[in-house]
C-alpha cells in the first residue's frame, strides 16, 4: 500500500500490509526502535527470516528520532494508541528517543536485554527484563556473561526509581525444568516482580525450544502454576491466562486472537515502518502460539474472562 500521509506533516512513514489498516483502531502498539542489537539471542523472533529486521551499517542509517516520534504521534492521534511498548533490537542504545517517546502515551513498556543501566523514566513506564534460564541455560541462547550482567542491571537498580522493573523468561522446551533456578535468582535482587511467556515457535519448528505439540507444552504451564501458587505476588502470570494456555481451549484463544485486532506492530525497516502479520513477525505458528500478549488479551478481555 505505500506509506500513507495522515496530514499535510508530519509524514506517517508505514507501509500497512497484512491485516492492519491506517484508518484501524489499537488501543496498544509495539514499536521496534533499532534493529541494532549488542547481543545475538538464539531465539529471537525479530531476526527470524522473513522479518523487517535488516541490521543497519550505521546508527545514521535509521530513522531519526524526530521522525521515529512524528510517526508514533501521528499513529497516537489517527488510530487511538494509548499504550505503546518499545523494543528493539536493544531500545536502550536510543535513550534520548526514549525519554522523549514515553511522553506521547499514557502508558509505556519498554523491553530491554538488561545489559545496560536502568534510568527513571517515570512511574507510567514499566520495564522488562529478559533472562531465560539459570546461568549455563540463558547463556547458551544470550551468550556467554550475560546471566551475570542482567543480575547485576536488577541489583544495581536505582534507589527510588519510580519505573517498575519486572523480569520475564521466555519458557522453551530446553529450559522448563529450571524455571524454579530462575525464580530464586530474580527474587534475591531488586527487580519488583517477573512473568512467564512461552516459546513463540515459527512454522514447522522442529528446534530445542519448540514444543511438538501444545499437550506436550502443558507440563511446562502446569509448572509455572506450581511456581505461581508458591510466590503469588512476585509472579504476575494470573492463573487465568495460564489456565487458558493449556489445551483445547488454548487453540481457540489462538484462532481468536485478540492480539492483531487490538496491537499494532511497527517493524523498523530502513526510512519506514512496516506491519507484519502479527506482534512476532511474519513465519509464526499460530496453532501452538505462547505469546504473553495474546493470552494476557484473552484472560482480561476476551470470551473466556472470569
Amino acid at each position: 500500500m505505500g506509506f500513507v500521509q495522515a496530514y499535510a506533516a508530519p509524514m506517517v512513514r508505514i507501509e500497512w500490509s497484512g491485516s492492519y489498516h491506517p484508518d484501524g483502531r489499537y488501543p496498544a502498539a509495539i514499536v521496534n526502535v533499532t534493529n541494532r542489537c549488542n547481543l545475538a539471542c538464539e531465539h529471537c523472533f525479530i531476526y527470524r527470516d522473513g522479518n523487517p529486521n535488516q541490521v543497519p551499517h550505521s546508527v545514521r542509517d535509521e530513522l531519526s528520532d524526530d521522525e521515529i516520534l512524528d510517526t508514533l504521534t501521528a499513529v497516537r492521534d489517527r488510530n487511538g494508541v494509548v499504550s505503546m511498548l518499545w523494543m528493539g533490537g536493544e531500545p536502550l542504545l536510543r535513550r534520548n528517543l526514549l525519554r522523549r517517546g514515553v511522553s506521547l502515551f499514557h502508558n509505556n513498556t519498554v523491553t530491554t536485554n538488561g545489559t545496560a543501566p536502568l534510568f527513571d523514566l517515570g512511574r507510567h513506564t514499566l520495564y522488562v527484563v529478559s533472562l531465560d534460564g539459570p546461568e549455563d541455560l540463558n547463556d547458551a541462547i544470550r551468550g556467554a556473561g550475560t546471566f551475570r550482567r542482567v543480575i547485576r542491571t536488577l541489583e544495581r537498580i536505582p534507589s527510588g526509581m519510580s519505573s517498575p522493573v519486572q523480569v520475564q523468561c521466555t519458557v522453551t522446551r530446553r529450559n522448563e525444568h529450571r524455571l524454579a533456578e530462575v525464580v530464586d535468582a530474580v527474587r534475591a535482587t531488586r527487580a519488583n516482580w517477573m512473568t512467564f511467556s512461552f516459546y513463540v515457535p515459527r512454522a514447522h519448528d522442529t528446534g530445542p525450544d519448540a514444543w511438538a505439540s501444545n499437550e506436550e507444552r502443558a507440563r511446562a504451564v502446569e509448572e509455572v502454576r506450581r511456581l505461581k501458587a508458591l510466590h503469588p505476588a512476585f509472579i504476575r502470570n494470573s492463573t487465568a491466562m495460564l489456565d487458558l494456555m493449556l489445551p483445547p481451549t488454548c487453540r481457540q484463544v489462538s484462532d481468536s486472537c485478540m492480539a492483531r485486532a487490538h496491537v499494532l506492530p511497527l517493524y523498523l525497516e530502513g526510512d519506514h515502518f512496516r506491519t507484519p502479520f502479527c506482534c512476532y513477525g511474519n513465519d509464526v505458528d499460530c496453532d501452538r502460539c505462547g505469546g504473553w500478549v495474546v493470552f494476557h488479551l484473552a484472560a482480561r478481555y476476551g470470551p473466556f474472562a472470569r
